[in-house]
């Protein structure tokens, strides 16, 4: 019989005018200590992010995705945070801070599979 796993979620945002408070939902990172558990699914809607704010940077944000994605994963080549345990990277990229990528505060959960889990949050929170 599968157990119910205590997990932990947040939103990731873009968030172009960071004075403005206006942001745009682009991915969800979830941690689940067990199983060893930290994934993030992100996808960056262009076309409605350029409807919101046609003078943004593209390469700056998919900069800040491509190192949150590689922090997440404990990729080498994204410095000491990703070098950190699961628990600990969650920790740091969940943390509250005023740039433009952005994540809601924690929420936590109950689940049978992190994965399905994962895809099921992304895809109530962020696709559209």
């Amino acid at each position: 019989m599968q157990s119910n796993h205590l997990f932990e979620y947040a939103v990731i945002r873009i968030v172009p005018k960071v004075e403005r408070e206006e942001f745009l939902n682009v991915g969800v990172i979830l941690y689940c200590r067990k199983p060893a558990f930290l994934h993030t699914k992100i996808t960056l809607n262009e076309t409605r992010l350029l409807a919101m704010y046609p003078e943004i940077d593209w390469q700056e944000i998919r900069s800040h995705l491509r190192a949150f994605e590689q922090i997440c994963s404990g990729d080498p080549m994204a410095g000491p945070i990703a070098a950190l345990d699961a628990a600990a990277r969650f920790r740091w990229l969940t943390a509250r801070r005023s740039t433009m990528l952005q994540t809601s505060v924690v929420h936590p959960g109950l689940c049978k599979e992190p994965v399905d889990t994962l895809t099921h949050l992304y895809q109530q929170l962020v696709s559209c």
